[in-house]
């Protein structure tokens, strides 16, 4: 990235490519769509690809392009969205949870 950095700005809004809600075609052909949709995974495809992302993370945010980070990015939302719709009642450990 060649601007400025706002400290105070989520990776999101950082990165230039980000857009989002929508799926972006940095590096594709005309309107091609990266990753297959999360919709049409299978429950064990879904969390291993998750996996993948979250595995692949770190060395991502430090070293990848903006635009490699981006779809990064947008990709682990589109996963976790869908999962998040299949799950909206998942068990949270109580012993992840914080006193207030």
């Amino acid at each position: 990235m060649t601007e400025s950095v706002r400290r105070d700005a989520s990776p999101e809004q950082r990165v230039t490519e980000w857009d989002g809600d929508h799926a972006r075609t940095t590096g594709a052909g005309d309107g091609e769509v990266l990753g297959v949709d999360p919709a049409e995974l299978g429950d064990e495809d879904l969390i291993r690809e998750m996996q993948s992302l979250h595995r692949t993370r770190l060395d991502t945010l430090r070293h990848a392009t903006d635009s490699a980070l981006a779809n990064h990015l947008r990709r682990t939302a589109e996963l976790e969205t869908e999962y998040l719709a299949r799950h909206p009642g998942r068990e949270v450990d109580p012993s992840r949870l914080r006193d207030a």
